[in-house]
């Protein structure tokens, strides 16, 4: 599904002058749709990029690690509510749950001890966990948003505890190999865009170490070309339920915390970023590393997304990840997913289940119940608007499974004929007519 000329040419400008005023060697953004590169936009020539260069992208890798954790989670390998104590005692912090250091609401600092991670030869996981004291905890868990990429190395060491297998054996295992992502490695993999600092006075370009971050790797060690990341960009807006149940993918987008109190437009879930522009949610990452930063950005109910790179350390004016957004809301303003066309029902519902269509009432209010052969549901409508959706779970019951009746029960009320007089959601009777009492 290819963008029209356009929207493509809208998106072209906005990454050649980002480029341009941001004074990046080379940058590329790639737009995802319906599961596949729909467009890729490059700028620059050091080196001209294309789908199959790597770039590095730093703290992306941490929504790989984060769909290994819920992996585990939905094997009954480990909770979310464990303590980190449970896979790896001894450390000074044990009280922290899984589910704080996915969401960056543990309280736990930013960087482990040492130089800076990013920039030097990482150490092994014991090197790692001596410096884990409880000095490291900067406030009280759920206090507040505060970034850990120092949590994010932990739960890789969960990872290695739990199953046994090194950390990025298990990403290529598990999400790399089933998703065809060939291109994906630990190390730079020719080709590769050398990364770089640009001089702020001169304009000179200065190549940054490509390092193995050791214990660290999980919090942003991966090296992904365009052409992978929208593969991933693609499974977190419908996975493959081989990899992780959808469910699960979902729940990873609730908020865990608001990282922004004022205006409530961005906050963190179970290992994804969570932006709010307008009336779209956007879910994804960002990523840095000395010489390189990245952006994945996907709006799940369209299926669209954006991928994006640059191999210096940052923009001169801007960033990637504001681009990614503007990118990614040019597209749906420009091109807003059709309306899935109307066909009608291949045969009437049972008659069990077409004597529960129709219109019923709750104080006053009236909810119109129809039938959706196709997924079996029951489908109600309130005040015209509101969609809610239950699946049939056995006869007479129904169980909620959209919006605020998700989970909640539908019961079919009769009377001494048999006859569905009411139906009772959750202790809130509806009824036939406005006259009755619910």
């Amino acid at each position: 599904m290819s963008l029209l000329p356009e929207t493509a040419r809208q998106v072209d400008a906005l990454v050649t002058t980002a480029q341009s005023t941001g004074r990046t060697p080379s940058l590329v953004i790639g737009v995802v749709r319906g599961g596949t590169l729909a467009h890729l936009s490059v700028a620059g020539e050091h080196p001209r990029p294309d789908a199959d260069l790597q770039y590095r992208i730093g703290s992306i890798s941490k929504t790989m690690t984060a769909v290994l954790v819920m992996q585990l989670r939905d094997a009954g390998r480990l909770a979310l509510d464990d303590p980190l104590e449970r896979h790896l005692p001894g450390t000074g912090v044990g009280t922290l749950t899984l589910r704080q250091l996915l969401g960056h609401a543990s309280g736990l600092q930013r960087e482990p001890d040492g130089q800076w991670w990013e920039r030097a030869e990482g150490s092994d996981l014991a090197t790692l966990l001596t410096g884990v004291t409880a000095e490291k905890l900067a406030y009280p868990p759920h206090r507040g948003y505060h970034y850990s990429n120092l949590a994010y190395g932990l739960l890789g060491g969960v990872l290695e505890a739990v199953t046994g297998t090194p950390w990025f054996a298990l990403l290529r295992e598990r999400i790399l190999d089933p998703l065809g992502m060939r291109r994906t490695t630990y190390q730079a993999t020719e080709p590769f865009a050398r990364g770089y600092v640009v001089h702020p006075w001169h304009d000179t370009l200065r190549e940054e170490p490509r390092t193995d971050t050791g214990a660290m790797a999980p919090a942003g060690q991966l090296w992904f070309t365009a052409t992978d990341l929208a593969t991933w960009a693609a499974f977190l807006a419908d996975p493959a339920p081989e990899v992780l149940a959808p469910e699960s993918l979902t729940e990873m987008c609730a908020p865990v915390v608001i990282s922004d109190l004022d205006s409530w437009r961005s906050g963190h879930g179970l290992g994804l970023e969570l932006h709010r522009q307008g009336d779209r949610v956007y879910v994804g990452h960002g990523g840095s590393m000395p010489g390189y930063v990245a952006a994945l950005a996907v709006h799940r109910p369209s299926r669209t997304g954006i991928v994006g790179f640059a191999n210096s350390y940052g923009f001169r004016n801007g960033g990637i990840g504001t681009l990614g957004l503007e990118v990614l809301t040019t597209v749906l303003d420009a091109e807003p997913t059709p309306a899935a066309p109307w066909r009608p029902a291949a045969a009437p519902p049972p008659a069990e289940v077409a004597e529960l269509t129709g219109r019923w009432w709750w104080m006053g209010h009236p909810t119109d119940v129809t039938w959706d052969g196709g997924a079996g549901h029951l489908v109600a409508y309130r005040r015209g608007e509101r969609m809610l959706r239950f699946a049939p779970e056995a006869p007479d019951r129904w169980r909620g499974c959209s919006a605020e009746e998700d989970g909640e029960l539908l019961t079919v009320l009769r009377d001494g004929s048999g006859h569905a007089v009411a139906l009772d959601v959750a202790t809130f009777v509806l009824t036939r007519s406005p006259d009755e009492e619910p």
